[in-house]
C-alpha cells in the first residue's frame, strides 16, 4: 500500500528520466531602452554625415560614459567662433536698403572710326596706332584699341522725293546699284520724305529679295519746278470752277485778306525729321555694328518738326554717322559750297553738309545716274574700312555734357575725317 501511494503522489520514473534528457530553456533578455540619435557614434552621424574621424574604441562605450554635444546647436554654443573678430554694420530700422555698400567701378570706352585720305582723294592704308592721336577736351588720350577689321553695315537709306522731276528721274535709274554696293552681312532699311517721313521697310538684308522690291516701289515723279508769281496779271488763278480759284493755296486774298497779290506756298523738305526717324531705327540695331545714314538729296531743309540741334545730340549720343550724295543744286560746282551758307529767315539750302561733318561721315556731289551709282560703291567701302580706335575718357561716365575729339595723323597731306565730338551714355559704361 505504501508503495501504491508513493506510485499516486510522485513522478512516475519515465517522466523523471524524460525530464534529465531535455536542456533547461533561459530566461529571455531584459528590454533595454534604445539610445538617442546624437549619442549614436559612427562613420556617419546623423545630423553631420560623413565625418572625416573614424570611430574609435570609445564608439562602444555606453550612453552614460559619454555624452556628445548635440550638432543642432549653433555655434557659438559649441565654443568661441573665431572667423569674424568685428561685428557687422547694424543700420538703423528702415535704412537697410540706404546702408548696402555698392562697390561699382564704370569706366566710359569710346569708339572712334577713322577715315584718312592722300591730297587725291583715295584711301590711305597701312597705317598702325603709332600713327594716330586722339584728343579729347584737348587732353590726349592713350590709345587702348586698335583695328582695321571690317565691320558689318547697318545702313539706314533715306530718299528725298520733294526734288525736282529731271532730277528726281536720275535718282530713281540709280537705285537698281545701291544692292551691288553692300555684302550679305550687311542690312538696310529704306525711308522717304518729302511733305513727311514715310519709312518704306525695316532692317532686311542687303542682299535679300525685298530690298530692289522695296526700292522700286520708292521711286517718286518729284515736283515741278516753276516760277513764282505773286502779282501782276499773271498772278491770278488761270484755272477757275464756279467763279474760285480751283486751288486756294494761290487765290488772291484766299490767305492774306488782299486781293492785289497772291501768297506763295512754302516749300517743305523734311530732312530733320527723315533723319531722326532713321536714326531711331538704327538706335536699336546691336553692339558690333557700323550704323550709317546714308542720304540721297539736295540737302533742303524746311518745315521738320525736329530741330537740327536735337537731331545732331541723338546722333552723336547712338555713335551713328551720316553719309550723303548731294543731287540738284547742291551738287553743281560752286553752287554746292555756297548753299552750305544760311541765310536767317530763309530755308536752309544744303543742312546735309552740316551732318555729314558733325558725325565723321563723306558727301559726294554728283549731277548724273552714273555719277550718283558710282558714289554708293565708293562711300559703301570708305564706311568698311574705317580705322576704329578706342580709348577710356578720363570725364565721368555720364554728364550729360558734349565732348570733343580730335584725330590727328602725324603725316603731312593726309585728311582725317572723324566724328567732331559725343554726348556720353549708358551705352558706353563698362
Amino acid at each position: 500500500m505504501a508503495l501504491a501511494a508513493l506510485l499516486m503522489t510522485g513522478p512516475t520514473w519515465g517522466s523523471l528520466a524524460l525530464a534529465q534528457q531535455q536542456p533547461a530553456v533561459p530566461d529571455a533578455p531584459t528590454p533595454q531602452p534604445r539610445p538617442s540619435l546624437s549619442d549614436v557614434n559612427g562613420p556617419i552621424t546623423p545630423g553631420k554625415g560623413a565625418g572625416d574621424v573614424q570611430a574609435g574604441p570609445s564608439s562602444s562605450s555606453t550612453p552614460g560614459q559619454q555624452k556628445e554635444v548635440p550638432s543642432s546647436l549653433p555655434p557659438s554654443s559649441q565654443g568661441k567662433d573665431t572667423f569674424q573678430t568685428t561685428p557687422p554694420e547694424m543700420p538703423a530700422p528702415g535704412d537697410a536698403l540706404s546702408a548696402i555698400p555698392k562697390f561699382v567701378i564704370h569706366t566710359n570706352f569710346v569708339e572712334v572710326p577713322v577715315t584718312v585720305k592722300d591730297p587725291k582723294g583715295k584711301l590711305v592704308a597701312g597705317l598702325t596706332f603709332r600713327d594716330f592721336k586722339v584728343f579729347e577736351n584737348d587732353t590726349r588720350e592713350p590709345i587702348a584699341f586698335f583695328t582695321v577689321d571690317p565691320f558689318p553695315l547697318s545702313i539706314a537709306f533715306i530718299i528725298d522725293q520733294s526734288l525736282t522731276s529731271d532730277v528726281m528721274a536720275k535718282v530713281n535709274n540709280s537705285l537698281g546699284a545701291i544692292q551691288g554696293a553692300l555684302t550679305p552681312y550687311d542690312e538696310v532699311a529704306v525711308f522717304s520724305y518729302s511733305h513727311g517721313t514715310q519709312e518704306r521697310t525695316g532692317f532686311t538684308g542687303a542682299q535679300s529679295n525685298r530690298l530692289p522690291a522695296v526700292l522700286a516701289f520708292t521711286k517718286a515723279t518729284g515736283t515741278e519746278e516753276l516760277v513764282p508769281i505773286n502779282s501782276g496779271p499773271f498772278a491770278g488763278c488761270a484755272i477757275r470752277e464756279n467763279g474760285n480759284c480751283v486751288d486756294p493755296n494761290v487765290q488772291q486774298g484766299g490767305s492774306t485778306g488782299n486781293s492785289s497779290f497772291v501768297t506763295i506756298p512754302k516749300e517743305i523738305h523734311t530732312l530733320n525729321d527723315a533723319i531722326l526717324a532713321a536714326a531711331k531705327e538704327l538706335s536699336t540695331r546691336p553692339q558690333g555694328r557700323r550704323r550709317l545714314i546714308y542720304v540721297v538729296s539736295d540737302g533742303k531743309e524746311a518745315g521738320s518738326k525736329a530741330t537740327y540741334k536735337d537731331v545732331l545730340r541723338y546722333l552723336q549720343t547712338n555713335k551713328i554717322a551720316v553719309y550723303g550724295t548731294a543731287v540738284g543744286d547742291s551738287a553743281r560746282w560752286g553752287e554746292g559750297y555756297i548753299s552750305r551758307l544760311h541765310i536767317p529767315f530763309t530755308m536752309y539750302e544744303n543742312r546735309l553738309a552740316s551732318y555729314v561733318l558733325a558725325t565723321g561721315g563723306t558727301l559726294d556731289s554728283e549731277g548724273n545716274s552714273n555719277g550718283i551709282e558710282k558714289s554708293y560703291a565708293k562711300i559703301a567701302e570708305e564706311a568698311r574700312t574705317q580705322y576704329t580706335l578706342g580709348y577710356y575718357s578720363h570725364q565721368p561716365v555720364i554728364d550729360g555734357k558734349f565732348r570733343k575729339i580730335d584725330v590727328r595723323v602725324e603725316r603731312p597731306g593726309l585728311e582725317v575725317i572723324a566724328k567732331t565730338g559725343y554726348y556720353p551714355s549708358a551705352q558706353d559704361a563698362r
